[in-house]
């Protein structure tokens, strides 16, 4: 996520709207923390375009022993974040960063786990091929690399599909949490539903699933599987050799 081409304004939305607009979040969520695998010592999570701290937290309460580096483009979601997770104290630490900027990718620190929630799609194709392969060697043996985002339809009837699913999930969460369409009616008016308007920004890059689990495996990783998948929207990733 470049810092230049995301907003703070699109940053509030996200803070104010995402638990409405993200299908099933808790379960994606929930299935981040069953799919790292658990160690017998402490360790490392870096999760990539933290936000407003929802993952990072639940990694802190499922692993005790974790500490995980929230990195994000945005002040104002960094700021959120360690308001949100202050009682963790040094266990959640901050850095603002660019995604597409390969300098943050040498740390001193072992990586266990490295996790990203809507964020992989802001890189082009050559981009996320680039990130994959120095996820490849930052992880340690053993680790795992969690991407849930959004993806590019192989087919017109696909892309009609995921939109039709993502607005069905808005209203069912809108009606859920408020009892109301208030928050699908935001959705709507601000054409958020990508599937469903896709030439409006370009800030979006999706690229294809199949294309990006190939891309796993050449980078190195094994075990490279899908875990969850609906309204375009894809849990999936890869193990690093131990």
């Amino acid at each position: 996520m470049s810092t230049i081409n995301w907003s703070e304004q699109a940053s509030q939305t996200f803070i104010d709207y995402g638990r409405y607009f993200v299908p099933e979040r808790e379960l994606q969520i929930e299935a981040f923390c069953d799919l790292i695998p658990a160690r017998d010592r402490p360790f490392n999570i870096l999760e990539l375009c933290c936000g407003e701290g929802l993952l990072a937290g639940a990694l802190l309460e499922r692993f005790p022993a974790s500490v995980v580096y929230g990195f994000d483009g945005s002040p104002a979601m960094l700021e959120h974040a360690r308001q949100q997770l202050a009682p963790y104290g040094e266990r959640f630490q901050t850095r603002l960063f660019d995604l597409a900027d390969r300098s943050w990718r040498a740390l001193e620190q072992p990586i266990h786990a490295v996790v990203s929630s809507l964020t992989i799609h802001h890189l082009d194709r050559e981009g996320k091929q680039q990130l994959f392969e120095d996820m490849a060697r930052l992880l340690e043996p053993g680790g795992v690399f969690l991407i849930a985002d959004v993806i590019e339809p192989a087919s017109r009837a696909g892309a009609a599909l995921a939109a039709k699913a993502w607005d069905a999930a808005v209203r069912q969460r809108a009606l859920e949490i408020d009892g109301n369409l208030d928050a699908l009616a935001y959705f709507e008016r601000e054409r958020w539903n990508m599937y469903r308007y896709p030439d409006l920004d370009d800030i979006d890059k999706p690229s294809r699933l199949l294309d990006q689990l190939k891309w796993l495996e050449e980078a190195g990783f094994t075990e490279v599987d899908v875990f969850w998948m609906k309204a375009g929207h894809v849990l999936f990733g890869g193990q690093k050799n131990s």
